[in-house]
């Protein structure tokens, strides 16, 4: 779960919320750390040498949700990211797509992965990333990514960003 269950997708506060990761310092070195909210601990961010993520969106828990409710669900999920996608396009030109397959594997091979991927991996965050860049905020060239992620059965959808100060690129399937 995370701080923003609960909550109705809100295309203007995603932006903001992006817009905001672009102007704020990312962590120059140090270790992978995860934030969780003040009132009720639910995970708010991930921080790590030279990227954040955090959740933009999460939706309702899918227990006891199957066929057309489920795809009336996902659907509107989808939705969602497509607009915010269309809405980062207009403002940064057409995004790429960066697959989460390899990371996945490696992960079930118990091989290590490089930063954000473990940390998307920690999280069990394997939704493709569509991602722009290099794009101009306050503290430099940044590179933004975000995703619609689903971990588990009965999960909620989540959909997360990505920002970071190099560029997101996808990994070799080589070790």
């Amino acid at each position: 779960m995370t701080a923003r269950m609960g909550e109705a997708f809100d295309m203007g506060r995603a932006l903001s919320d992006i817009e905001a990761l672009l102007a704020e310092p990312l962590p120059a070195a140090g270790p992978t750390t995860r934030e969780g909210a003040p009132d009720t601990g639910e995970w708010s961010a991930t921080r790590g040498e030279g990227f954040v993520l955090v959740p933009l969106w999460e939706g309702e828990a899918l227990t006891g949700v199957y066929g057309r409710e489920w795809d009336a669900v996902t659907s509107k999920a989808q939705e969602h990211l497509v607009s915010l996608a269309a809405e980062l396009d207009r403002r940064w030109g057409a995004h790429r797509m960066v697959g989460m397959h390899v990371p996945l594997f490696r992960k079930q091979a118990g091989e290590a992965l490089p930063e954000p991927f473990q940390a998307l991996s920690d999280h069990d965050f394997y939704g493709d990333l569509a991602v722009w860049g290099p794009v101009t905020g306050d503290s430099g060239p940044r590179w933004v990514g975000v995703s619609l992620n689903h971990y588990d059965g009965d999960a909620p959808m989540i959909m997360t960003a990505l920002v970071a100060d190099r560029p997101i690129t996808e990994l070799d399937e080589q070790t």
